[in-house]
């Protein structure tokens, strides 16, 4: 059964201001995409509730279900955002960069349940029209249109449903860039529509790598037959759509997440590539057997437990995906062919992985390094000397490595 929340709404008579005998109980399902979980107690919040008293309710674990101006809300989650940051403890120099890392995630851990702790309640509204289908409303004053952006990430509606503010906010941010789409120079210009739960290729240089690495023997001078590429992990699809450009004549694109399965079929569909790339659903390979002249894998980048979707395109928890692909690698390519492993050192500089680790990690998988290519990122936080991992990040470097059989 769904979990749901519960709260009371006080209608008091205004000629008794004690009076209470109009309040009423309600309840609606609960949803968080964080995997939040549901709030022991829940209160009602509305314009004549100060940032003060919602910081410390959050604080204690109370959470408050907006009734007020959409607008207002927005000014109180900002509110208790700078109060949630003038709390938070500056990191002492001494600290190692894992430490700095650890201490780093675990503030904003908290400055994220902090801030869940403001909800919204999305209802079901029936559409225009005779039969019109049902859609999500937000019942407040000055609020947005979310039935699209609603839709997209969550489905049809069922029934009242809560969901953080902030949440809502990341759900319609994203719809934003799904309608706009992220320009890719390695596809000659054209868009990306990411969906929401769905790691968008903002940073560029790892998609770059992909499209300028030396193809190898296998399909060069595989033309006698069709020339086949996995990409492991596809997310949007915009490694499948570069592999396509560049000649590959069969792509088979995996991914774990549901959500990234259709979100690559339609970009590629978009994109001219849908007969030539299929997406399908799974952690790893394609299939149980078969092999590729080419498979590229871009893992997460940071091991670690991920706390949504989306950081499932950042954190590998205990590595699973790296050791993954490079155990299965070398029974799944052609005479010839190569794994590209897409990786970053930022692991390194914050002492989560060594790159002896990693060689060692190679090796034990009967792998070799053929060759690499290097690139440092373009992303405005490598350059943000407030940023408490900046040293780390002004250091990364983002490499495509050349494997093949030993």
């Amino acid at each position: 059964m769904p979990a749901r929340i519960e709260w009371t709404d006080s209608h008091s008579d205004s000629s008794d201001t004690s009076s209470t005998s109009n309040a009423h109980t309600s309840q609606a399902r609960w949803h968080s995409e964080s995997r939040a979980p549901v709030p022991r107690r829940v209160v009602v919040a509305d314009d004549t509730t100060d940032a003060a008293t919602a910081h410390r309710l959050a604080c204690e674990g109370t959470a408050l279900l907006w009734r007020g101006d959409f607008h207002g809300a927005r000014q109180l989650l900002a509110a208790i955002a700078r109060r949630v940051d003038r709390k938070a403890l500056a990191p002492a120099p001494a600290r190692t960069p894992a430490e700095s890392f650890h201490l780093h995630r675990r503030a904003r851990g908290h400055r994220a349940r902090v801030l869940g702790m403001l909800l919204v309640l999305l209802e079901e509204k029936r559409g225009e029209g005779e039969y019109g289908e049902a859609e999500y409303g937000l019942a407040l004053r000055r609020a947005p249109d979310v039935r699209a952006a609603c839709r997209a990430a969550y489905g049809p509606p069922d029934g009242p449903v809560a969901v953080s503010l902030r949440e809502l906010l990341g759900v319609l941010g994203a719809h934003e860039w799904r309608l706009k789409g992220v320009p890719v120079p390695a596809l000659g210009g054209a868009r990306i529509h990411p969906h929401y739960g769905v790691f968008s290729p903002v940073r560029g240089e790892y998609v770059d790598l992909v499209a300028r690495a030396p193809l190898p023997v296998a399909v060069r001078l595989g033309a006698a037959r069709p020339r086949t590429a996995f990409d492991i992990g596809t997310g949007t699809g915009v490694l499948a759509a570069v592999l396509a450009r560049r000649g590959l004549d069969r792509v088979v694109a995996t991914d774990i997440n549901p959500r990234a399965v259709t979100c690559a079929r339609e970009n590629l569909q978009l994109l001219g590539f849908g007969g030539q790339v299929e997406v399908v659903s799974g952690s790893l390979f394609p299939g149980p057997e078969g092999g590729a002249a080419l498979v590229v894998c871009n893992p997460p980048w940071l091991p670690g437990r991920p706390t949504s979707a989306v950081e499932q395109g950042v954190y590998d928890s205990g590595g699973a995906m790296l050791s993954g692909f490079l155990s299965g690698l070398a029974e799944r390519l052609e005479p010839g062919g190569e794994g590209w492993l897409v990786l970053s050192d930022l692991a390194e500089h914050l002492q989560l992985r060594t790159r002896a680790q990693l060689l060692a990690d190679i090796g034990a998988a009967g792998l070799r390094v053929v060759g690499r290519l290097d690139t440092v990122p373009r992303h405005p936080r490598a350059a943000d000397t407030g940023d408490p991992l900046h040293a780390a990040r002004a250091a990364e470097v983002t490499s495509l490595w050349r494997l093949a059989p030993a």
